[in-house]
């Protein structure tokens, strides 16, 4: 029944993104870039930012929440309806990968979330000395995630590098999984 009234919704060729992760990794910087504003100044989000961008003839409203630990209990509140969640990892901070694949597993673990797919930006890989795509996949062990069809992209806010191509992955999968035009 969820995919039948998923594709019905879809027909219209609009999706529902939620951009979560820690603070700090990123998410409201890569908004910008992918709306093309000022990304020279960002600050915390404190609550949650929506933009919509028409992209491949799809309407792309992405939810951007913030991602400080006293806000995380209310992630639950932008779940309804999601098609794709999109987890932005900071690929600078070692010291809190382990709270991001404990936030990453709980998250898939959401029935609201059953039927999303997964796309994990490795943000930052612009940085010397970042942590790469593979170490990234190992510490948070996205090889076992079988409940959600998922990819992992690095990704830079700073200077755009590969948002489209995950913005094109987005679209593509909804294509595929729920047989849209």
């Amino acid at each position: 029944m969820l995919s039948i009234l998923r594709k019905a919704r879809l027909k219209d060729k609009e999706m529902r993104i939620l951009m979560l992760g820690l603070d700090n990794a990123g998410k409201t910087t890569i908004v910008k870039r992918i709306m093309k504003e000022d990304v020279t100044t960002v600050s915390p989000t404190l609550g949650f930012i929506i933009k919509t961008i028409d992209f491949m003839g799809y309407k792309l409203n992405i939810w951007d929440v913030g991602g400080q630990k006293t806000l995380r209990s209310y992630w639950k509140n932008y779940f309804e309806k999601t098609d794709t969640l999109v987890w932005v990892v900071d690929a600078t901070d070692r010291l809190r990968v382990d709270d991001c694949r404990q936030e990453l597993s709980g998250l898939l673990l959401e029935e609201r979330l059953t039927g999303a797919s997964l796309l994990v930006f490795l943000n930052k890989t612009d940085v010397e000395h970042c942590m790469g795509e593979q170490e990234v996949r190992e510490r948070l062990k996205l090889d076992s995630i079988k409940t959600h069809k998922w990819t992992i992209l690095p990704c830079s806010a700073m200077t755009g590098m590969n948002l489209n191509e995950g913005l094109e992955w987005v679209v593509q999968d909804a294509k595929d999984r729920l047989f849209l035009y």
